[in-house]
This record gives C-alpha cells, structure tokens and sequence, in this order.
C-alpha cells in the first residue's frame, strides 16, 4: 500500500463516483480504478458497493476510512518534516558552553534562532567549558562549542572578541574599593579557580598572568560553574579572577575590581566541526554570524 493508494480510497469515499474523485486527483477514471481495485487486492476485502447508478462504501471500506485519513495526514506530515529538515528548518544542535561568557552568548543566540528558525532545537550542553568543547566538537560530540582558538585541526572558529578579566573579592576585603589592582599584589591571596581538567581559559588566565608576576597562585577551592565561584567569593573563602561579563552576576558579598593586566586575556569564539553535514548547524552558524559580528 502507498500514499497513493489511500488518496485513491479516501476521493472516492467522499465523493462516492470515480468520475468526480479522478478530477479531484488529475487522473483518469481508468487509472484511479485500478489504484482501487489493487488496494482492494491487497487487503482482500471489497471497499465499495458499485453499481451503474451508485457508489458507497462497504462496512470495511467504512471501517478503513478514518484510518485512511489518518495515515494520509501522518505521511504528509512526514515529507514536510523531511523537506523542511533539509532546508535547515527542523533540526537539532548540540551546543556546548561553559563560564558567564558562555551564558551571555547562548542568550544572544538562543533568542535569535527561535525567531528566525523556530524548528531547530538547541541541545544545551552547559558547563562545558574551552578545551572540552573544543575536543567534543572535533570528536562529533558536539555541533557548536564557545572555545578559545587556537582550535584543533578541522575545526572552524568565529572568533567574537577579546576577553578581559577582573577580580572578584568579597565586599569587606581590603582590596574591594581600588580602582584598579595588579596581579602582583596577589600573591599572598587565597583564589578560588575552576577544575583545570575543564580546559577553562580563565584558569589559565589566572595561572599566565601569575606566573608572568612570579608567583604560583594558591588555589584553596575549586568551582564547577561561575555562580558556585561567585558564591564562594562571597563566602569569604577566597578571590577570584573572572571575565568582564560577569560583573552582570549580582551576587550578596562580591565585589569587582578592574586588574591592571585583565586586557586581551584570550580570545572568545565559537567553533564547529567543518565537515559537519547538518543543514541546521548551518543555519544557526549564519544566525550567530549575524548576531555575534567580530569585534
């Protein structure tokens, strides 16, 4: 049985004559029999009572009609779903982030692809942080991953800006109403930084701008995320280096303070594997070209 078969059925049970049911599906009345009785063949029951003056349905051709319906309507619904999916309309994209960087990012892309392609769902992968997103977008764990170039071999990055980094101090430490500090003065404090198995560039700011200072800094708690990181500032257990855009993060107890060396700390930038096939990876890359331009 084919989807032309139940058109066959389904224009002859409504109309119930074959010449009206071929003009409602451009064919002749020769050819639209046949399609009935092969139908018939197969299900080996008879659909129609024919006469010269009359056609209606048989109890099984008026047990199959709404099933009929059904079917026609799920087989149609499927070519649009198929024929949209290759155009990029329906589709999924696993994306994978990491820090507030990674949230200020996926709020800016999300908004846009849900107007513009409202088909495509985005897979969220949060917590994932450079140097995993990198390598799970290279292994096809990932379709779309917030890195830091340089990426792996086969990857393509659109690279969005430098980032900067600031400290974040509890709100009663001695350092909470400069301006500005150096790294220098830091290396008697207690940090709080994320796992370095995270492949987090911010870890290895902390770590760059330390070592260039002299000092190994002494790292007391390690953060899965930027709010446990925040929220462990504000407990007083330590100091933090951050991105720029979390200083949007209100969080009780922390304070910001610029850092003389926090300019162009790495470079911000999505990547996706380049011979990833998938039209709405495609899609949600325009999109993020659009919306995220090269500073």
């Amino acid at each position: 049985m084919d989807l032309r078969q139940f058109s066959a059925f389904i224009a002859v049970a409504e109309e119930l004559h074959f010449g009206r049911a071929a003009e409602k599906l451009h064919v002749t009345q020769p050819a639209l029999s046949q399609m009935i009785r092969s139908l018939e063949r197969e299900l080996g029951v008879m659909l129609f009572e024919r006469t010269t003056r009359r056609v209606r349905l048989t109890a099984s051709g008026e047990a199959l009609l709404e099933p009929s319906r059904s079917i026609q309507t799920q087989l149609e619904g499927a070519k649009r779903i198929a024929r949209a999916a290759q155009q990029g309309v329906v589709g999924r994209v696993r994306f994978g982030f990491g820090g507030s960087s990674g949230y200020s990012i996926l709020s800016l892309v999300a908004r846009e692809v849900a107007r513009r392609q409202p088909g495509i769902e985005l897979v969220l992968r949060p917590q994932t942080y450079s140097g995993e997103a990198a390598t799970a977008v290279r292994d096809g764990l990932l379709d779309l991953g917030v890195i830091s170039p340089p990426a792996p071999a086969g990857i393509d990055v659109h690279v969005i800006r430098q980032e900067r980094v600031m400290l974040a101090v509890p709100a009663d430490h001695e350092l909470a109403g400069r301006a500005e500090v150096g790294v220098a003065e830091l290396r008697e404090q207690p940090f709080i930084s994320y796992a370095p198995s995270h492949g987090s560039q911010v870890r290895e700011a902390l770590m760059r701008l330390s070592d260039e200072a002299g000092f190994l800094p002494r790292i007391v708690q390690e953060a899965p995320d930027p709010y446990s990181l925040l929220a462990l500032v504000g407990a007083t257990v330590g100091i933090a280096v951050v991105v720029e855009s979390s200083h949007h993060i209100r969080m009780d107890g922390v304070s910001y303070v610029r850092l003389a060396e926090g300019g162009n700390a790495f470079p911000l930038a999505i990547g996706w594997r380049r011979n990833n096939p998938s039209t709405a990876l495609s899609r949600v890359v325009e999109i993020l070209r659009d919306v995220l331009p090269t500073a």
